[in-house]
């Protein structure tokens, strides 16, 4: 509930102009709408995992960085 009412303090006092969420639980689809309704480019990354399809409806962007996170440390010799 508190990230919640982080995001809608943001989004209310125009204090960002994207907010990326590292989540992919349907608890945070009124904070997305909410975001979005106040110009706020709400970007989700769910690190891989499955994302609720509420959740998908209510944002401007997925995208992930952990499997390129996790691809590049395979690589990498000491």
């Amino acid at each position: 509930m508190k990230i919640g009412i982080d995001i809608s303090m943001l989004a209310y006092k125009k204090l960002v102009d994207q907010i990326i969420l590292i989540s992919g639980d349907s608890d945070f689809v009124p904070a997305a709408k909410l975001a979005r309704r106040e110009g706020i480019d709400f970007v989700l990354d769910s690190m891989g995992n499955h994302i609720a399809d509420d959740l998908l409806e209510h944002i401007d962007g997925l995208q992930t960085y952990y499997k390129t996170i996790e691809n590049n440390s395979d690589t990498e010799e000491e």
